[in-house]
């Protein structure tokens, strides 16, 4: 009877140690991580039999968490606004993955947004325009980046194809012609990717055809433009000026008013086609818009170079607006977020502008725009 007594205390001592924890109840840093590494685990890029679980773990394990727990998420990736940030109304997009397509499909390949409203303005938006113009042809969508797949799919139950499902799908539903709209600005590593994976399928189809992104073709140097970029920049121009309430560019101008369009830029040799638009917002007279680019690639894109450029103009006020399809991650922000390294901080912070103003809007909502890809795609189907 002592023995037992004996450990009894012993056990009771042990147990009343510092930092000792049997059975004890998990710390709100140990659940919100447990959150952030099933958030990780789905923002990858390649989809596997296990993405859909995945998705549907993630999410329920951030519907589980206190507010306070879901401000303690943090991973390689999660934070807490990779569920919490509201993006919009999901419902007001259409995932365009239904089956019972005909013979004929119009397969639009973007590469994506989780932000909702942004892609139910700018991706339906061409989408929408497609369908309208090509009634006689079955539109779908298929996205690029499973990251944002997964993203969408997890956060708002909205499923989205990427291009191998899309293309399945389309074999499946027993297509014979299929014509690939990508909305990609310009053939860049995207359009590659794009043609290798459709390489893949094409002997499944007895016709397919990819058409041309909005830039359409590259040209060999700064100097090469042509309808497609005069187009894209007629109508991103117009589009900024009157929401800066100015009738013309000049008007901007003479009130000392610049435009700054950043692109996303690219290691690609298709980087040539950011300098190419600003050699057409040069040639259109345009002479307060300047190109720029999230990457710096080409260099003179980069946000030094072009604050630099703007403040040597003598412009005093600025508008930053992206030149990409879809105002989404990086239009809220790399371009107007609020952190330092945001352009809007970096303009703001030179102390070479009496005002800095963003405009987030993507080229995809632009009626003038889905006239560019509705050619494009016109072109396809008569090459057929």
């Amino acid at each position: 009877m002592k023995n037992i007594v004996k450990v009894c205390c012993i056990v009771l001592a042990v147990c009343m140690l510092p930092g000792f924890a049997f059975g004890a109840k998990k710390t709100d840093k140990e659940i919100a991580d447990k959150a952030a590494a099933l958030i990780d685990a789905i923002y990858v890029q390649e989809w596997t039999p296990k993405t859909d679980k995945q998705c549907a773990a993630a999410k329920a394990a951030w519907d589980k968490l206190t507010d306070a727990q879901k401000e303690l998420v943090e991973g390689e990736n999660a934070d807490p606004d990779y569920f919490g940030r509201d993006t919009g109304d999901a419902s007001k997009d259409d995932p365009r993955n239904a089956d019972n397509i005909g013979k004929k499909e119009l397969l639009v390949v973007s590469f994506g947004t989780s932000f909702n409203d942004s892609r139910a303005q700018d991706i339906k938006g061409i989408e929408d325009a497609l369908q309208k113009s090509f009634s006689d042809w079955d539109v779908r969508r298929a996205f690029t980046a499973q990251i944002i797949i997964n993203h969408i799919q997890a956060r708002d139950g909205e499923k989205i194809d990427n291009v191998d499902q899309a293309l399945n799908r389309a074999v499946k539903n027993g297509v014979q012609v299929l014509v690939i709209q990508p909305t990609h600005l310009m053939h860049g590593a995207e359009y590659d990717e794009l043609k290798a994976a459709v390489d893949k399928y094409a002997s499944k189809f007895a016709k397919v055809v990819i058409a041309e992104p909005l830039l359409g073709e590259v040209g060999s140097d700064a100097s090469k433009i042509n309808a497609d970029k005069k187009a894209t920049a007629v109508a991103v121009t117009a589009a900024a000026v009157k929401s800066a309430g100015f009738e013309t560019p000049d008007d901007a101008a003479k009130a000392g008013t610049a435009f700054v369009f950043m692109g996303h830029g690219t290691s690609h040799t298709a980087k040539v086609s950011y300098s190419q638009m600003q050699a057409q917002m040069n040639a259109l007279g345009y002479k307060n818009v300047f190109i720029g680019t999230v990457e710096g690639e080409p260099e003179e894109t980069a946000c030094e170079e072009v604050i630099n450029a703007v403040a040597a103009a003598g412009y005093k006020n600025v508008i930053l607006r992206p030149l990409m399809v879809v105002a989404g991650d990086h239009a809220n922000n790399d371009m107007a977020g609020e952190e330092d390294d945001s352009w809007l901080s970096m303009f703001k912070a030179s102390g070479k502008f009496d005002k800095v103003e963003p405009q987030i809007e993507g080229l995809g909502r632009l009626p003038a725009i889905h006239k560019i890809y509705i050619s494009h795609s016109q072109v396809a189907i008569e090459s057929l």
